[in-house]
């Protein structure tokens, strides 16, 4: 019933790829991973008795997120989708109506939710049953850009974006999902030589742009002190925070520290955030 976040790292302790595994029982997982490459290092550091199948081709996903996600869904099921029910974190076999499911308690956007596994086959009913049950609660069909807005003002990473195997998760702010304690792991003697030189030397940081009119997409040059010092990983704007947020490999930075970002030969003023720049206190989603 446990999902952990966590990291697949190389020799040199950068990172390969980020992950989601659910223990769905006592030695079987679901892992949600980025891409084909993925499966081929699990593959190639499975042991003998450690059997590996990708599922993707025959499985769909609909997530459910927001204030009313949970007067929507719970109606459709007979299991207890409460907090106390069903935890941050954790996954539970289900229905959704007729729909068997994997449910996750995880939000990708920064508000509470679910993310629904089940079939392919069975998607269109799944989508079908969610998409009635929510007329009443005003439920709205969002999009990948809807998804990276929320994302980006939560302060969740991508990796392929924000950060790649160039990166360690000291760097990328993803030190929590390292656990030094609990015996070896793919990169992790690089990673002891890397604490033991001192504090990275630059950090993926959080930017709001000053003028809630301007607005950056992405790979901009962002200058400290006229100086250019680093670039922009990714950015799009924040709906909730009223203002364009973008994520830059920078050196390390004080909260308030202006800066400017290069676009289409102008100069954009934007200043360092202090994370994560919404709920702080998490309780949109713990609860």
């Amino acid at each position: 019933g446990a999902v952990t976040y966590t990291l697949l790292l190389d020799e040199a302790g950068g990172i390969l790829s980020d992950l989601t595994v659910a223990r769905l029982a006592d030695q079987h997982f679901q892992i949600g991973a980025n891409s084909p490459a993925d499966l081929d290092v699990l593959l190639r550091a499975a042991p003998d008795d450690v059997r590996i199948r990708d599922i993707t081709a025959g499985t769909c996903c609909v997530g459910v997120w927001g204030p009313l996600a949970r007067d929507l869904v719970q109606p459709l099921t007979r299991d207890d989708l409460s907090h106390q029910g069903l935890g941050y974190f954790r996954a539970r076999r289900t229905h959704i109506g007729e729909v068997p499911v994997t449910a996750m308690r995880l939000s990708y956007v920064g508000e509470l939710g679910w993310e629904l596994y089940t079939t392919a086959d069975l998607g269109l009913r799944l989508w079908d049953t969610l998409w009635e049950a929510g007329q009443r609660h005003g439920v709205v069909a969002a999009g990948r850009s809807a998804f990276n807005s929320l994302r980006l003002e939560k302060g969740y990473r991508a990796w392929g974006d924000d950060m790649t195997s160039e990166h360690t998760p000291y760097e990328a702010g993803l030190g929590f999902a390292v656990r030094m304690d609990k015996g070896d792991f793919t990169g992790r003697e690089a990673l002891l030589a890397l604490a033991a030189r001192g504090e990275p030397v630059r950090r993926l940081t959080a930017l709001t742009l000053d003028d809630p009119a301007a607005v950056v997409l992405g790979k901009e040059p962002v200058y400290v002190g006229g100086s250019p010092a680093g670039y922009v990983t990714s950015a799009g704007y924040g709906y909730t925070l009223g203002r364009c947020v973008a994520y830059a490999w920078l050196p390390p930075l004080a909260p308030g520290t202006p800066v400017h970002i290069a676009w289409f030969g102008e100069k954009a003023a934007a200043t360092v955030a202090e994370e994560p720049l919404f709920d702080p206190q998490m309780t949109h989603i713990l609860k």
